[in-house]
């Protein structure tokens, strides 16, 4: 018995860091986040009832201890449940602290999504995007109109830097060298995220690590700076 309570002990603890991690997705393997923890909840009930039908038959001593053990399941599912947003935060925290340029998507008051980026220890506002669903760091550049893929991360997001027409002319760190248009269908930082934005690729071994340009940033309703810590406002 003791077995099966620590099985369905993980089973609803796996259950709640799915909804906390898929909260913005709003879906968990296709079921919608309330519907989801209605399944959990009510199998959790089940159990909690299973055990009661089992505690008619053991010895009182055994039974309310079995009661115990399910109902406290029960409240810790349902207690977790409720503090979905907050656990969420707490999560977004630590990844931040653990991955230098990890946006951290801050919940306020209205519809607007707003998102935090701590500077880097080379001075420079990093953010970890999404592009096509692919992890690419990025340093913010306001100076730059147009978001640059450098050679390597364009071929991971399934860009093929060879067939590109490399005439557009950018200047990098490095100096001026030559870029290619393309079109990535979406890059999201945080809760924040544009579909069908136009980027430049830089020609290979010329761009060390892509930069997010204003045709991203211009976007938003705004953006501020404050020490170490840029909000961008959506």
């Amino acid at each position: 018995m003791m077995r099966l309570f620590w099985i369905t002990m993980l089973v609803l603890a796996g259950g709640l860091v799915l909804l906390v991690v898929n909260h913005d997705a709003g879906t968990v393997m296709g079921v919608g986040h309330d519907s989801f923890a209605s399944m959990i909840q009510l199998g959790a009930l089940a159990l909690v009832v299973g055990a009661g039908v089992v505690f008619s038959r053991t010895s009182w001593g055994h039974g309310a201890k079995m009661i115990g053990g399910w109902l406290l399941v029960f409240l810790v599912f349902i207690g977790g449940y409720q503090y979905r947003y907050e656990l969420q935060d707490v999560a977004n925290r630590v990844t931040v602290g653990l991955v230098p340029g990890s946006p951290l998507s801050m919940s306020f008051s209205g519809d607007d999504a707003v998102v935090r980026l701590d500077m880097l220890a080379n001075g420079h506002f990093g953010a970890r995007a999404l592009v096509d669903g692919v992890s690419v760091d990025f340093i913010v550049d306001t100076g730059a109109t147009s978001t640059v893929l450098s050679a390597e991360d364009a071929r991971r997001v399934g860009i093929d830097p060879s067939t590109l027409d490399y005439g557009v002319p950018i200047s990098t760190a490095n100096g001026v060298t030559r870029a290619a248009r393309a079109t990535v269908d979406m890059i999201g930082v945080g809760s924040i995220e544009r579909r069908r934005l136009p980027v430049l690729v830089a020609a290979p071994g010329t761009l060390g690590q892509s930069l997010l340009g204003m045709n991203f940033i211009g976007t938003l309703s705004g953006f501020d700076v404050r020490r170490d810590v840029m909000i961008l406002r959506d």
